[in-house]
C-alpha cells in the first residue's frame, strides 16, 4: 500500500495544487495524510481549505497555526507563544470563510493507523501526554529540537510505531533506527525554491519505504500576492519562509 504524506501547506494553494496533481497521477497512492498547519503565513486560506476538505482520499490533523486562528475566530485566548504573529493570525481569521470552521474544529491532533501489519502515528509535532488535550493557548506542542536521530528518539521516547510522521519544523527530517522511521516531509508551502515537498510511503508486511518528492511549480503569482494583498509582515515572511525569492528575482 502506498500513501502520501504532506505537511505545513501554510496557505500556499499553488504549491498544494502542484503536489495534488502529481499524487493524482499515481493511481497506486490510496490515501493522503496532511499533518497540520494548513493555514497561516500564506494568504490562500480559503482555496487551500477547499482543496483539502473537498477530497475523499485525504485525512488531516490540526496544527498550531490552524488552532491559533480558530481561537481568534471563536473569541478564545490566543497562545502566548504566538504573540509575535497575532496580528497575522487576525488577518487570516478575518478572511477565512466561516463554512470551514466546523470542519476545522473537528480535526484531531493525532492519528494512529495500521496498514499491512505496520503501525503509523501522525502528529503535527510532539506533545507531552498531559498536554495532548489542552487548549492551544497553553502551548501544547513541545519546543522544536534540532533534526537528528538522537533528538527524535528522545522526543518520541514513549512511542513505538514503525513510522512517526510529523511537521511543524519546516526542514525535511528522515531518520531511522532498528524500530522506527521518523519522517517530516518538509513544509509543502514554505521553501526557498519554487518546489513543494512531500513524501510517498510504501507500507508492506516486510517493511516501510519512504520516497522524498518535490513538485516544481510557478510561484511568482503567489509570492507577489503577499504585497498585493498587504499581508501583515509580508517582507519578513518572504525573507524568512521563502528565501527572499521575490527580492532575488
Amino acid at each position: 500500500m502506498k500513501v502520501a504524506i504532506i505537511a505545513d501547506i501554510h496557505g500556499n494553494a499553488s504549491a498544494l495544487k502542484a503536489v495534488l496533481r502529481e499524487i493524482d497521477g499515481r493511481s497506486e497512492i490510496e490515501q493522503i495524510y496532511c499533518l497540520g498547519d494548513m493555514v497561516g503565513i500564506g494568504p490562500d486560506t480559503n482555496e487551500v481549505l477547499d482543496l483539502l476538505f473537498s477530497r475523499k482520499n485525504l485525512s488531516m490533523i490540526s496544527g498550531n497555526h490552524d488552532e491559533a486562528v480558530l481561537a481568534i475566530i471563536k473569541g478564545e485566548e490566543h497562545p502566548t507563544g504566538h504573540i509575535h504573529v497575532k496580528e497575522h493570525h487576525e488577518w487570516i481569521a478575518e478572511r477565512m470563510d466561516p463554512i470551514f470552521i466546523p470542519s476545522l474544529e473537528k480535526l484531531p491532533r493525532t492519528m494512529e493507523v495500521t496498514m499491512n501489519g505496520r503501525t503509523l502515528f501522525f502528529t503535527h509535532y510532539h506533545m507531552e501526554p498531559e498536554k495532548r488535550n489542552v487548549h492551544i493557548s497553553q502551548n501544547p506542542f513541545s519546543p522544536i529540537v534540532e533534526p537528528n536521530l538522537p533528538n527524535l528518539e528522545s522526543l518520541f521516547k514513549n512511542r513505538s510505531e514503525d513510522l512517526i510522521g510529523f511537521g511543524h519544523h519546516h526542514p525535511l527530517h528522515l531518520f531511522k533506527n532498528d524500530q522506527t522511521i521518523y519522517l517530516n516531509p518538509g513544509s509543502l508551502g514554505c521553501n526557498s525554491e519554487p518546489t513543494a515537498r512531500y513524501s510517498i510511503v510504501t507500507i508492506e508486511e516486510n517493511g516501510i519505504q519512504v520516497t522524498l518528492e518535490n513538485a516544481t511549480y510557478d510561484n511568482a503569482a503567489f509570492l507577489s500576492s503577499y504585497k498585493r494583498l498587504q499581508v501583515p509582515e509580508h517582507e519578513f515572511i518572504i525573507r524568512t519562509f521563502h528565501g527572499n525569492q521575490m527580492i532575488q528575482a
